[in-house]
């Protein structure tokens, strides 16, 4: 077999691809290419799938095999952390074994370098080749040794809040663990703070209760159902890894990750002051971004699905917030890295800053920059609607429903922008066989209205 890196590692079912042969062979190859690059010192995290500690101590014996100065974290913890280590504890490289928001029956093999945030793509294209040319080696027989992470993360994150507010401002708040890896994260770090916080799904649970991890509203309804039924100020919720957000607002409601893009970038930009660099979105991105960066004066630069996309122009240029659709957000000052919890605890500091709700302040950014609503829609990928998808590609319509092309993007699948701003995305995953369809508009019924042209499109 081969490895394919998508968007974010190498993912595949437990024991069909995932295998502990292929799990050393593939650590082999990591290993063999940090070696040229003259790294020599690896964290390895894991989360809470199936088996994620035993493939977690393969890939530690393959690196002490070749005589790495190696470390596992000593528990489950979020992909952010391992990232964490490289930037602040002196590691050169990392490997997080998650395969974050996938089904329970996947696991997978995600990359850190040496700056502290994804692999680039030459790095994943590199190792992949090196895994074609290696066979499995056998390890030395050593235990594994650990480090304490999660301590040094705790520690460190408070120092980049105001944390005055956390103790001065009242606040419940509901954390969704989701039963990944993110547990306690919250109750740790605003342990004696005026912030009160109740957690749900908060223990390991190999299955995540039968559904994916994924922080979206179809599958957040214990998190919206709780806030209610508690009288919370906000509830936040984190995927398998960790390195994801999701909002619910006092009222129990969904608050869409495009939403939640525009109050972090507009808290950094407005109330913390953070202007020196630039901002990156992914094309599935919201077009409050373009709108709030223009009226602030900061420069936006666009890139391909996929936080390695962003990673690049964060080697490249200097860029303070970068994010894309699926709830993963970058915070550059802290790390160049999508982190749910870092992403949650400046969530918190903008309403407590604000002295409002979280719809409240939805609401202001819709009078300041313009409404904008959302839906994403996935559809299996078969091969008809593959090939319906390039046909598209290369002719694109003029026109979907009763609205005007503007422009068609081929960055990453198709996206056609009207003249309103709104905007249609079609692109296969990088991560599951789905094609995902993306659609933004100014009002929810334009928002139907167009992504049920779009699916018509590829439907036939």
């Amino acid at each position: 077999m081969s490895v394919k890196f998508g968007t974010d590692g190498w993912r595949a079912i437990i024991g069909e691809d995932f295998t502990f042969e292929n799990i050393r062979r593939l650590a082999v190859a990591h290993a063999k290419v940090l070696e040229r690059k003259g790294k020599r010192k690896v964290i390895i995290g894991y989360d809470h799938r199936f088996m994620s500690e035993k493939f977690a101590e393969e890939v530690f014996k393959v690196f002490k095999t070749f005589g790495f100065e190696a470390y596992m974290t000593n528990k489950a913890c979020t992909t952010p952390m391992v990232s964490f280590a490289i930037k602040y504890m002196g590691f050169e490289g990392g490997v997080m074994i998650t395969a974050s928001h996938n089904p329970p029956e996947y696991n997978g093999y995600k990359i850190k370098d040496s700056f502290g945030g994804s692999a680039t793509e030459d790095f994943v294209r590199e190792v992949e080749k090196e895994f074609e040319l290696n066979r499995e080696i056998k390890t030395d027989k050593v235990k594994p040794e650990y480090l304490n992470v999660w301590g040094e993360y705790i520690r460190k994150v408070k120092d980049f809040v105001s944390w005055e507010l956390f103790c001065e401002k009242d606040m419940f708040l509901i954390h969704d663990a989701m039963y990944g890896s993110s547990v306690n994260t919250y109750s740790q770090v605003l342990a004696g703070t005026k912030v009160n916080t109740l957690s749900i799904r908060a223990y390991r649970d190999p299955l995540f209760g039968g559904h994916a991890p994924e922080p979206v509203e179809v599958n957040l309804a214990p998190l919206m159902e709780k806030v209610r039924a508690v009288g919370a100020d906000l509830g936040i919720a984190n995927d398998g890894d960790g390195d994801r957000v999701a909002l619910v607002d006092q009222r129990g409601r969904f608050v869409n990750t495009q939403i939640v893009y525009a109050l972090l970038l507009y808290h950094l930009l407005k109330n913390k002051g953070i202007r020196d660099g630039i901002v990156v979105k992914t094309v599935s991105t919201t077009y409050l971004a373009d709108r709030i960066c223009q009226r602030e004066g900061v420069q936006l630069k666009e890139v391909a699905v996929g936080f390695k996309n962003i990673n690049e122009v964060i080697l490249k240029e200097r860029v303070i917030f970068g994010g894309e659709e699926s709830g993963g957000y970058g915070i550059v000052h802290f790390l160049p890295e999508r982190d749910g919890l870092f992403s949650g605890l400046n969530l918190i500091e903008l309403l407590l800053l604000k002295g409002k709700t979280l719809s409240e302040v939805v609401e202001e950014i819709f009078q300041t920059y313009g409404t904008a609503y959302y839906r994403r829609y996935d559809m299996h990928a078969q091969s008809e609607k593959k090939k319906r998808l390039s046909d598209l590609m290369l002719h694109p319509p003029e026109k979907l429903s009763n609205y005007k092309v503007k422009s068609a993007n081929t960055k990453d699948g198709l996206k056609l922008i009207f003249e309103n701003d709104g905007w249609i995305l079609f692109r296969a995953s990088g991560t599951e066989p789905l094609i995902r369809i993306y659609t933004e508009m100014p009002t929810q019924e334009d928002v139907d209205k167009v992504l049920k042209e779009g699916v018509s499109l590829l439907e036939g």
